[in-house]
Protein backbone atom coordinates (compact mmCIF):
# COMPACT_ATOMS: atom_id res chain seq x y z
CA UNK A 1 0.00 0.00 0.00
CA UNK A 2 3.09 2.78 1.02
CA UNK A 3 4.91 1.80 -2.78
CA UNK A 4 1.20 2.66 -4.09
CA UNK A 5 0.97 5.67 -2.59
CA UNK A 6 4.57 7.17 -3.38
CA UNK A 7 4.21 5.51 -7.00
CA UNK A 8 0.86 7.37 -7.45
CA UNK A 9 2.53 10.56 -5.99
CA UNK A 10 5.92 10.28 -8.17
CA UNK A 11 3.03 10.15 -11.41
CA UNK A 12 1.75 13.45 -10.43
CA UNK A 13 5.18 15.19 -9.42
CA UNK A 14 6.42 14.70 -12.68
CA UNK A 15 3.36 15.24 -14.82
CA UNK A 16 3.50 18.98 -12.77
CA UNK A 17 7.24 18.94 -13.30
CA UNK A 18 6.55 18.83 -17.03
CA UNK A 19 3.76 20.71 -18.19
CA UNK A 20 1.02 18.85 -17.34
CA UNK A 21 -2.07 20.99 -16.42
CA UNK A 22 -4.63 18.46 -16.30
CA UNK A 23 -3.53 15.60 -14.90
CA UNK A 24 -6.34 11.75 -14.31
CA UNK A 25 -5.32 10.57 -11.54
CA UNK A 26 -5.95 6.75 -11.49
CA UNK A 27 -7.35 4.62 -8.77
CA UNK A 28 -7.75 1.37 -9.04
CA UNK A 29 -9.58 -0.32 -6.45
CA UNK A 30 -9.36 -3.88 -5.27
CA UNK A 31 -5.62 -4.78 -5.93
CA UNK A 32 -4.60 -6.73 -4.46
CA UNK A 33 -7.87 -8.70 -4.41
CA UNK A 34 -7.47 -9.34 -0.94
CA UNK A 35 -7.66 -5.46 0.32
CA UNK A 36 -10.71 -4.54 2.83
CA UNK A 37 -12.86 -1.90 1.33
CA UNK A 38 -11.90 0.25 4.65
CA UNK A 39 -8.19 -0.39 3.99
CA UNK A 40 -8.84 0.03 0.12
CA UNK A 41 -10.39 3.38 0.32
CA UNK A 42 -7.50 4.74 3.11
CA UNK A 43 -5.14 4.15 0.52
CA UNK A 44 -6.94 5.87 -2.10
CA UNK A 45 -7.96 8.91 0.15
CA UNK A 46 -3.73 8.80 0.73
CA UNK A 47 -3.27 9.62 -2.65
CA UNK A 48 -5.42 12.63 -3.33
CA UNK A 49 -4.24 13.87 -0.50
CA UNK A 50 -0.88 13.69 -1.64
CA UNK A 51 -1.95 15.12 -4.92
CA UNK A 52 -4.14 17.43 -3.25
CA UNK A 53 -0.66 19.29 -2.04
CA UNK A 54 0.22 19.84 -5.76
CA UNK A 55 -2.86 20.96 -7.23
CA UNK A 56 -2.46 24.89 -8.44
CA UNK A 57 -4.51 26.74 -10.65
CA UNK A 58 -2.38 25.07 -13.63
CA UNK A 59 -2.36 22.12 -12.44
CA UNK A 60 -5.91 20.23 -11.56
CA UNK A 61 -6.25 16.59 -10.81
CA UNK A 62 -8.67 14.36 -11.86
CA UNK A 63 -10.79 11.44 -9.89
CA UNK A 64 -11.05 8.22 -12.04
CA UNK A 65 -11.02 4.92 -10.39
CA UNK A 66 -12.16 1.43 -11.58
CA UNK A 67 -12.11 -2.25 -10.27
CA UNK A 68 -9.39 -4.39 -10.18
CA UNK A 69 -9.30 -6.86 -13.34
CA UNK A 70 -7.69 -9.50 -11.31
CA UNK A 71 -10.47 -9.27 -8.52
CA UNK A 72 -13.57 -10.42 -10.68
CA UNK A 73 -14.33 -13.82 -9.45
CA UNK A 74 -15.12 -16.04 -12.68
CA UNK A 75 -18.74 -17.08 -11.79
CA UNK A 76 -20.55 -14.45 -13.78
CA UNK A 77 -23.52 -13.81 -11.15
CA UNK A 78 -20.54 -12.98 -8.10
CA UNK A 79 -18.96 -10.59 -10.66
CA UNK A 80 -21.90 -8.84 -11.52
CA UNK A 81 -21.74 -8.23 -7.53
CA UNK A 82 -18.74 -7.61 -7.12
CA UNK A 83 -18.57 -4.65 -10.06
CA UNK A 84 -21.72 -3.30 -8.50
CA UNK A 85 -20.13 -3.17 -4.82
CA UNK A 86 -16.80 -2.15 -5.87
CA UNK A 87 -18.26 0.83 -8.06
CA UNK A 88 -20.49 2.06 -5.01
CA UNK A 89 -17.05 1.90 -2.86
CA UNK A 90 -15.40 4.54 -5.16
CA UNK A 91 -18.29 6.89 -5.20
CA UNK A 92 -16.98 7.69 -2.28
CA UNK A 93 -14.17 9.71 -3.77
CA UNK A 94 -16.18 11.49 -5.84
CA UNK A 95 -14.74 10.83 -8.76
CA UNK A 96 -14.90 12.81 -12.12
CA UNK A 97 -14.57 9.62 -14.13
CA UNK A 98 -15.42 5.96 -14.19
CA UNK A 99 -13.63 3.07 -15.87
CA UNK A 100 -16.42 0.51 -15.95
CA UNK A 101 -14.74 -2.88 -15.94
CA UNK A 102 -16.57 -5.55 -17.72
CA UNK A 103 -17.32 -8.04 -15.19
CA UNK A 104 -16.58 -10.82 -17.50
CA UNK A 105 -13.29 -10.07 -17.34
CA UNK A 106 -12.16 -13.13 -14.92
CA UNK A 107 -13.36 -15.44 -17.56
CA UNK A 108 -13.26 -13.90 -21.37
CA UNK A 109 -12.87 -9.91 -22.79
CA UNK A 110 -16.10 -8.63 -22.54
CA UNK A 111 -18.60 -8.52 -25.95
CA UNK A 112 -20.59 -5.52 -26.89
CA UNK A 113 -23.49 -6.73 -24.84
CA UNK A 114 -21.69 -7.20 -21.90
CA UNK A 115 -20.14 -4.41 -21.83
CA UNK A 116 -23.28 -2.19 -21.72
CA UNK A 117 -24.63 -4.77 -19.02
CA UNK A 118 -21.56 -3.73 -16.73
CA UNK A 119 -22.20 -0.04 -17.19
CA UNK A 120 -25.77 -0.85 -16.71
CA UNK A 121 -24.92 -1.93 -13.17
CA UNK A 122 -22.21 0.59 -12.42
CA UNK A 123 -24.42 3.24 -13.56
CA UNK A 124 -27.44 1.72 -11.03
CA UNK A 125 -24.29 1.81 -8.26
CA UNK A 126 -23.50 5.38 -9.41
CA UNK A 127 -26.93 6.77 -8.66
CA UNK A 128 -27.59 4.74 -5.47
CA UNK A 129 -24.47 6.67 -4.10
CA UNK A 130 -25.79 9.97 -5.52
CA UNK A 131 -29.43 9.77 -3.74
CA UNK A 132 -27.20 9.98 -0.39
CA UNK A 133 -24.24 7.72 0.33
CA UNK A 134 -23.20 7.58 4.18
CA UNK A 135 -19.68 9.20 4.29
CA UNK A 136 -17.34 6.04 4.33
CA UNK A 137 -14.52 8.13 4.53
CA UNK A 138 -14.95 9.46 8.29
CA UNK A 139 -14.68 5.88 9.27
CA UNK A 140 -11.97 6.42 12.34
CA UNK A 141 -10.68 2.85 10.85
CA UNK A 142 -9.91 4.33 7.73
CA UNK A 143 -8.67 7.88 8.92
CA UNK A 144 -6.17 6.09 11.23
CA UNK A 145 -4.67 3.89 8.06
CA UNK A 146 -5.09 7.11 5.77
CA UNK A 147 -2.51 8.83 8.34
CA UNK A 148 -0.26 5.89 8.46
CA UNK A 149 0.62 5.62 5.24
CA UNK A 150 0.64 9.45 4.56
CA UNK A 151 3.51 9.22 7.10
CA UNK A 152 5.13 6.42 5.63
CA UNK A 153 5.01 7.20 2.49
CA UNK A 154 6.75 10.51 3.67
CA UNK A 155 9.64 8.61 5.07
CA UNK A 156 10.10 6.77 1.32
CA UNK A 157 10.12 10.04 -0.34
CA UNK A 158 12.39 11.61 1.35
CA UNK A 159 15.15 8.23 0.77
CA UNK A 160 14.35 8.53 -2.54
CA UNK A 161 15.48 12.18 -2.54
CA UNK A 162 18.58 11.31 -0.58
CA UNK A 163 20.06 9.53 -3.06
CA UNK A 164 21.23 12.47 -5.79
CA UNK A 165 24.06 14.04 -5.68
CA UNK A 166 23.72 17.98 -4.32
CA UNK A 167 23.90 19.25 -7.56
CA UNK A 168 20.53 17.62 -8.70
CA UNK A 169 17.78 20.36 -7.98
CA UNK A 170 15.06 17.92 -7.99
CA UNK A 171 15.65 14.46 -6.92
CA UNK A 172 11.80 13.35 -7.96
CA UNK A 173 11.93 13.85 -11.42
CA UNK A 174 15.74 13.22 -11.64
CA UNK A 175 16.18 10.21 -14.22
CA UNK A 176 18.88 8.58 -12.65
CA UNK A 177 18.05 9.11 -8.62
CA UNK A 178 14.37 7.45 -9.77
CA UNK A 179 16.38 4.64 -11.60
CA UNK A 180 18.40 3.88 -8.80
CA UNK A 181 15.22 3.85 -6.37
CA UNK A 182 14.11 0.64 -7.93
CA UNK A 183 17.40 -1.12 -8.57
CA UNK A 184 17.90 -0.86 -4.92
CA UNK A 185 14.74 -2.19 -3.58
CA UNK A 186 13.59 1.90 -2.60
CA UNK A 187 10.54 1.29 -5.04
CA UNK A 188 9.70 -2.22 -5.35
CA UNK A 189 7.39 -5.18 -5.41
CA UNK A 190 6.73 -9.02 -4.80
CA UNK A 191 5.95 -9.38 -8.90
CA UNK A 192 9.03 -7.59 -10.27
CA UNK A 193 11.46 -11.07 -8.62
CA UNK A 194 12.30 -11.75 -12.17
CA UNK A 195 12.91 -7.94 -13.47
CA UNK A 196 16.50 -7.51 -14.05
CA UNK A 197 16.26 -4.06 -13.28
CA UNK A 198 14.59 -4.73 -10.11
CA UNK A 199 15.19 -6.34 -7.06
CA UNK A 200 11.35 -7.81 -6.27
CA UNK A 201 12.58 -8.82 -2.54
CA UNK A 202 10.20 -6.69 -0.57
CA UNK A 203 7.80 -9.42 0.54
CA UNK A 204 3.66 -8.21 1.97
CA UNK A 205 0.45 -10.03 3.56
CA UNK A 206 -2.61 -8.96 4.13
CA UNK A 207 -3.03 -8.25 7.70
CA UNK A 208 -6.10 -8.80 10.26
CA UNK A 209 -7.33 -5.28 8.87
CA UNK A 210 -7.69 -6.43 5.82
CA UNK A 211 -4.44 -3.56 4.40
CA UNK A 212 -1.64 -4.75 2.02
CA UNK A 213 1.76 -4.36 4.37
CA UNK A 214 4.91 -5.20 4.34
CA UNK A 215 6.77 -7.88 6.27
CA UNK A 216 10.31 -8.95 7.58
CA UNK A 217 11.16 -11.84 5.08
CA UNK A 218 12.95 -13.98 7.86
CA UNK A 219 10.42 -13.44 11.25
CA UNK A 220 6.81 -12.61 9.04
CA UNK A 221 6.81 -9.79 11.37
CA UNK A 222 5.16 -6.75 10.21
CA UNK A 223 7.39 -3.86 9.48
CA UNK A 224 7.37 0.07 8.94
CA UNK A 225 9.28 1.60 6.10
CA UNK A 226 11.83 3.12 8.06
CA UNK A 227 12.84 -0.76 8.69
CA UNK A 228 12.05 -1.94 5.50
CA UNK A 229 14.18 0.80 3.91
CA UNK A 230 16.79 0.29 6.75
CA UNK A 231 17.42 -3.49 5.51
CA UNK A 232 18.43 -2.47 2.16
CA UNK A 233 21.99 -2.38 1.19
CA UNK A 234 23.00 1.36 -1.14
Amino acid sequence: DVIFVVAAYLSAYNARAHGVHDYITSLMFNSPAGLSDAMDLAKMLAVLEMAAELETLDFRVWRQTRTGLLSYPVDSDLARAHLAVSVYLQMALKPHIIHVVGYTEADHAATASEVIESCKLARRAIENALRGQPDMTHDPAVQFRKEELLREARVTLDVISSLSPANISDPLTDVTTLTQAVRWGILDAPQLGNNPHARGEVVSRIDSRGACIAIDPKSGQPIDETARLAMLAF
